[in-house]
């Protein structure tokens, strides 16, 4: 290859490199907070070093990258098939011509626009007073996946999130207490949303059908779970398939808002 070649590049070219570009964000934004985020950079820069003997006519080196390259893409379909079920499962159930969801696809232009917009406070004194009640309820904020595939005629809703809302809407009298609620920004777009239940067989036998329906979601998509157990009044969050417990609300407000923010 020569280098003139490299250089000289036309319009498609400058297209094409803005598609990989964006490619690789929405990749990287999918695999970040996972532990699959260094087997990606670890990619990443391999192939970057592959390019780079290739470029110099290093033909050892490069040959030797160039099979391991080939090879590992078989790998990588087991290594990441939690993610590449997400990025499917966001193709899709996508309706492309929704506004909402056209929208959703640009949204990387302002990281810190949907934590602004979602009341956090509102949201975590009402998880504190169901908890000391022990109040059961599943709180689900979507982020980039979009989850309309949860969501149907007969559960679908615009509440304003506002204080004692969630009290009222998880009393266990409610009609609309059974099952989880999904918050866009400041917004609760649907109720009695029945989600997918993770099959992992190791989950602590102490988490119930709530925390495995938030596994189950969180596994699929990059939503954040909060979970309230009607049992023991405990919060728990959950975040790409993971349980996480916080000694205090301020804690837990701290993670929430930077999850939520990117």
């Amino acid at each position: 290859m020569n280098l003139t070649d490299f250089i000289d590049f036309s319009f498609i070219d400058v297209i094409d490199i803005l598609l990989v570009a964006l490619l690789l964000f929405y990749l990287y934004k999918l695999v970040k907070g996972t532990v699959a985020i260094n087997i990606f950079i670890g990619i990443v820069i391999i192939y970057l070093i592959w390019r780079l003997t290739d470029l110099l006519n290093m033909d050892v080196l490069s040959n030797l990258l160039g099979k391991f390259i080939s090879v590992g893409f078989f790998a990588l379909i087991v290594v990441f098939q939690q993610e590449i079920r997400k990025f499917l499962l966001l193709l899709g159930s996508t309706n492309f011509t929704n506004r909402r969801n056209v929208v959703r696809y640009f949204r990387f232009l302002n990281q810190n626009d949907r934590a602004l917009q979602l009341n956090i406070n509102i949201l975590l004194d009402a998880c504190e007073e169901m908890a000391k009640s022990k109040t059961g309820a599943i709180i689900v904020l979507e982020r980039s996946n979009s989850l309309d595939f949860t969501i149907s005629e007969t559960n679908t809703a615009s509440i304003k999130l506002v204080p004692q809302i969630l009290e009222t809407i998880f009393f266990k009298n409610s009609p609309l207490h059974d099952g989880a609620i999904v918050i866009d920004k400041n917004t609760i777009i649907a109720t009695r949303v029945i989600l997918p239940v993770s099959d992992r067989k190791n989950i602590p036998s102490k988490y119930g059908l709530r925390h495995r329906a938030a596994l189950g979601i969180t596994e699929k998509t990059d939503a954040l779970v909060l979970v309230i157990s009607e049992q023991t009044g405990k919060i728990v969050y959950v975040k790409n398939g993971e349980f996480f417990s916080f000694k205090s609300l301020a804690a837990l407000k701290e993670v929430l808002t930077q999850d939520i923010s990117e």
